[in-house]
């Protein structure tokens, strides 16, 4: 097996490479630059399964970054197990294969209590007194305390949130070097995020953007540089581009007004009661499953979100095969938008009575995604509730504005210009100009073994 590398530049569109990423321009201009058709869902944790799997979501089970559970009766975003994924992973057949193959994990989702060999992955402290303190998560785990002692405790708030930038992106890089210098594993596979940030706060916007696109470009070229020197075969790649939005559709809210919503009140707070609900949607991104628990008002949730402005498509669980998203844990429906458009969670009518983790970080408790998280009310609120903290006072952190207006980048839908498709650059020959999701494992694989 050959040495090999996946750099997962996320974000990273073919329009996007130019002046402001001159290392990744120039390495793209000697070698087979392809897109990659979107897949559904074009999100994150759905992609990278696929891309080390081979399979498509209805296959190996990931069907957005969070689904609901219906034993459970609760809606659960970003879990960390990798036993989550239903399908073989690239390491494990590789393994059979050559029994000495190893994998270092930096950062890919669903990575904790993999089969990989070293892993590391975000992994909070969360104290009894509420507090939640940066932290990782490592296997060995050795190697968290290795790694923190070398470059200093993760920037968890410089991950996600108001204060996401490049510092999370370089501990990153430099972690994957350490553990590459310390295991020398056979394959890497290294998650870069730094651009999902401001893409989705500005869009693809050069005059607001082009400074990130320098900051990812030189850790980019920190990477390769280091492992073209050890003689290891490289793959740069991304899980999906961003696109500009400017219509934020408010799904849960509509299915509400409809007296389809469970709604708990719990200390004058409105809560999204997903067990009691007759219906309602889980957003994430451009796309949202819609889950029924009363047989009875299908008929009445398909005429409610059929040729809603903003929405492309209603895949009912018939029409979801032929996008391969027919899981169990898919939605009984799936609508996707158009490319201008995006879903939110939001479900209150009344910003007063919103739960008091709407205005907060909280990725855990929100029944789906948040992109407004990285944007905040104001800094001198925010440096208010730090001299709380410093002070060793309780405090929320409720810095999140309720405006999802403010949110100018998404992706998720398969409904893109393939300007904003995601890349792949490598050095072998490109079979065609534009992939599918599931032939990325195949390239992958023939990095490893050098077949044709």
């Amino acid at each position: 097996m050959h040495k090999t590398v996946v750099i997962d530049i996320v974000g990273l569109s073919a329009n996007l490479i130019g002046a402001h990423t001159p290392f990744i321009k120039k390495y793209a201009g000697s070698r087979q630059v392809q897109t990659i058709s979107p897949m559904l869902p074009a999100v994150t944790t759905a992609v990278q399964s696929t891309y080390i799997t081979g399979k498509w979501p209805g296959e190996h089970g990931i069907v957005g970054n969070g689904w609901y559970d219906r034993t459970d009766c609760e809606i659960k975003f970003w879990k960390q197990s990798n036993k989550l994924v239903q399908a073989e992973k690239i390491w494990d057949r590789a393994k059979q294969v050559d029994p000495s193959f190893t994998t270092s994990k930096m950062f890919w989702w669903y990575n904790m209590y993999s089969s990989a060999d070293y892993a590391v992955t975000p992994r909070p402290n969360y104290l009894a007194d509420g507090r939640k303190m940066p932290d990782c998560y490592s296997h060995p785990a050795t190697l968290r305390d290795e790694l923190q002692k070398a470059l200093g405790q993760f920037p968890l708030f410089s991950f996600w949130g108001p204060g996401a930038n490049i510092k999370s992106t370089q501990w990153i890089a430099d972690a994957t070097i350490f553990t590459d210098k310390k295991y020398n594993p056979t394959l890497t596979l290294v998650y870069l995020p730094h651009l999902d940030y401001c893409l989705q706060k500005y869009g693809p916007d050069l005059s607001k953007i082009s400074t990130h696109l320098n900051e990812i470009d030189k850790v980019v070229e920190q990477l390769v540089e280091y492992y073209a020197a050890k003689n290891t075969r490289i793959v740069l790649l991304s899980e999906y581009g961003i696109t500009p939005v400017n219509n934020p559709i408010h799904i849960n809210r509509l299915l509400r007004e409809k007296g389809l919503l469970g709604i708990r009140i719990e200390r004058g707070l409105e809560l999204l009661d997903a067990g009691a609900s007759r219906a309602f949607a889980v957003a994430d991104h451009q796309v949202a499953h819609i889950y029924i628990n009363d047989p009875s008002v299908a008929e009445q949730v398909k005429e409610i979100v059929s040729g809603l402005p903003g929405v492309a498509l209603v895949l009912d669980r018939e029409a979801q095969k032929a996008y391969h998203t027919d899981h169990e844990r898919a939605g009984d429906m799936v609508l996707i938008a158009d490319d201008k458009s995006w879903f939110t969670y939001y479900f209150w009518l009344n910003d007063a009575v919103a739960p008091d983790y709407a205005r907060a970080v909280d990725i855990h408790k929100k029944p789906g995604y948040d992109p407004v998280e990285l944007f905040m009310t104001s800094k001198a609120r925010a440096g208010y509730k730090l001299l709380r903290k410093k002070a060793g006072f309780r405090y929320v952190m409720d810095v999140i504005p309720l405006d999802a207006t403010l949110v100018k980048g998404s992706h998720g839908s398969t409904f893109t210009d393939s300007s904003f498709h995601p890349v792949l650059i490598t050095d072998q020959p490109a079979g065609k100009n534009e992939l599918l999701a599931t032939d990325v494992y195949d390239i992958i694989w023939r990095q490893l073994t050098g077949e044709e």
